[in-house]
C-alpha cells in the first residue's frame, strides 16, 4: 500500500502562528499573507493611539521589519501567546519609541517649559485617544495602573499579553486592573 503525502498548505490556508513560523524560514509568500491579514487592523489600532499618519506609517514599517527579522524568536502557543498578540506588542513598543523620539526632537511648547516637565509619550497617546471626564480620571491614575488599563481596554490585550508587554506577572496585571477599575469608578462617581 502506497502512502499518500499531503501537499503543503498555501500561506492563505494557514493561521497567523504558522505564517510567522514560515516567515522565520524566510518565506516571502507567508510574510506577504501575514501582512495582508494583519496590516489593516494594525493600522486602525495605531491610529486610535496616534493621529499622526506619518508616525503610524513609520511604526507599521518598523513593526513588519522587526517581524521579518525576529520571526524565529516567536514562541507562540508554547508560552500561551498568539501571533496577533506578538505583532501588537511589537507595534505598541514601536509606537512608544516613536513618541519618545518625537518628544526628544521636538521644541517643547511654552507651557511645558514653564512647568519644567514635558508630558510622557503615553500621556500624549492617551490625550489623543480618550478625552472628557474619563480621560481626566485615567490620567490621574498611578502610571502602573494606567498602563494596565491602556493595554487591556484601549489596546484590547489579554491579561497574558499585557503581562508580557509590561514585563510583570499575570497576577500583578489582574491586581492592577482591579485597583484601576475601582479608582476609575470612584473618580467618575
Amino acid at each position: 500500500m502506497r502512502s499518500v503525502r499531503k501537499a503543503p498548505k498555501a500561506p492563505g490556508e494557514l493561521d497567523e502562528e504558522h505564517l510567522v513560523q514560515l516567515v522565520a524560514t524566510g518565506d516571502r509568500a507567508a510574510f506577504e499573507e501575514l501582512y495582508r491579514r494583519t496590516a489593516p487592523w494594525m493600522a486602525v489600532r495605531l491610529r486610535r493611539r496616534c493621529a499622526d499618519e506619518q508616525i503610524v506609517a513609520e511604526v507599521m514599517q518598523e513593526t513588519y521589519l522587526a517581524v521579518w527579522r525576529a520571526a524565529g524568536a516567536f514562541a507562540g502557543a508554547a508560552v500561551g501567546g498568539t501571533a496577533v498578540g506578538w505583532l501588537w506588542t511589537i507595534a505598541a513598543r514601536r509606537l512608544v519609541d516613536a513618541f519618545r523620539r518625537r518628544a526628544h526632537h521636538a521644541e517643547p511648547p511654552p507651557s511645558a517649559a514653564l512647568a519644567g516637565v514635558a508630558p510622557a509619550a503615553e500621556e500624549e497617546a492617551l490625550a489623543v485617544t480618550v478625552g472628557g471626564d474619563v480621560g481626566d480620571a485615567l490620567r490621574r491614575l498611578a502610571p502602573e495602573l494606567r498602563q494596565v488599563l491602556q493595554a487591556m481596554v484601549l489596546d484590547g490585550l489579554s491579561v497574558r499579553e499585557t503581562a508580557v508587554l509590561l514585563g510583570v506577572p499575570e497576577g500583578t496585571v489582574k491586581t492592577r486592573a482591579r485597583r484601576a477599575r475601582i479608582a476609575m469608578r470612584e473618580a467618575l462617581a
